[in-house]
């Protein structure tokens, strides 16, 4: 016994907390990262869509016979951030719809309209150009002009509506490639479908089971 020497026993590597829950992170954080993608889009068009429909401006037109107020909304002054909302919209839809290099294009769309819809909403803030055109329309002059021309707060509104649609955009780029896509499980995949099983003939002592055979079509004296 002398000739033999212990063997070392492998023992099993121990886990690293890195390894024991590496992947759990990065679930978890894609879960959140999806959820916010989804509530800063959906709560961004949203705002977008109702803040252009409010007052935007107002003032008055000089008239004969006095000053006549005016007001315009959002979708008279500018109708690109409700547009911009909506392809916004179906943008947060179609990123679950693809996979890869799709997804980043449909993320860099959303983005964009995000960004185009805070854009416009914020030049149209102190613009005055649909009230002139109000003034002319109400009117019937060309030429009216339009005092005390006071600007809301909806613009801005609708601004911060583009910004949060910016937001769900960047997300989307940035952990979009995490996210899940549509399930494929309603797809058809090519392999045949069974075939129903064939019928039996009807057993002649249940004429029950003739009177069905007759109502399908089928003759019940043919041998099956």
């Amino acid at each position: 016994m002398e000739g033999v020497s212990a063997v070392p026993v492998p023992q099993p590597r121990a886990r690293t907390a890195d390894s024991a829950s590496g992947a759990a992170p990065d679930s978890a954080g894609s879960r959140r990262s999806l959820a916010a993608g989804l509530l800063l889009g959906a709560a961004g068009a949203t705002v977008v869509l109702l803040a252009s429909g409010q007052t935007w401006a107002e003032g008055d037109a000089a008239t004969g016979g006095g000053a006549l107020p005016l007001s315009v909304d959002g979708q008279a002054v500018t109708g690109v951030p409700a547009a911009l909302a909506v392809v916004g919209l179906a943008a947060l839809v179609a990123v679950f719809a693809v996979r890869g290099a799709g997804r980043r294009i449909v993320a860099a769309l959303l983005a964009l309209s995000g960004l185009g819809a805070t854009l416009s909403a914020w030049a149209g803030g102190s613009d005055s150009t649909a009230l002139d055109e109000e003034a002319a329309r109400t009117t019937g002059d060309a030429a009216a002009t339009i005092h005390a021309i006071g600007h809301t707060a909806w613009p801005y509104v609708t601004a911060a509506g583009g910004l949060l649609i910016l937001l769900a955009g960047l997300l989307a780029l940035r952990y979009g490639s995490r996210w899940p896509a549509m399930s494929g499980k309603y797809e058809r995949d090519g392999t045949p479908r069974p075939g129903k099983a064939p019928r039996s003939a009807p057993d002649p002592d249940r004429p029950e089971e003739l009177w069905k055979a007759l109502d399908r079509g089928e003759d019940p004296t043919r041998e099956a």
